[in-house]
């Protein structure tokens, strides 16, 4: 987030709203208005998608960022990798910031949407 109030703590560094890792679904590292991320619970509940209703990762942050995060009026987006080593990177803002070296060591790096 531009121009954020000095001494702003957001949700990044908060385990299940801004980042959570679960060895048996998925590792997440969020970024955005992070009061609705916490709000939410945003991370965990990817996690929990997975591991309860069967979701895919992009499906499951697809429906984070989408639904819950911009049902409530947030905005950010996501970064995910799931056990598997499938990479997602899903937003609802013009652009994020985002990059990725995967296991054969292709690299993406993009700022806004294609």
């Amino acid at each position: 987030m531009s121009n954020k109030k000095w001494g702003r703590i957001g949700d990044s560094s908060i385990i299940g709203a801004g980042t959570y890792a679960n060895n048996n679904t998925c590792g997440i590292s969020s970024t955005g208005s992070g009061e609705y991320f916490i709000r939410t619970v945003a991370a965990y509940q990817v996690s929990s998608l997975l591991e309860n209703h069967n979701y895919d990762l992009e499906k499951a942050i697809s429906k984070v960022i989408h639904q819950k995060i911009g049902g409530i009026g947030g905005d950010g987006g996501m970064i995910g990798i799931d056990k598997n080593s499938n990479i997602v990177m899903d937003f609802n803002t013009p652009g994020m910031y985002r990059a990725y070296v995967n296991k054969d060591g292709q690299k993406q790096i993009l700022l806004y949407k294609n």
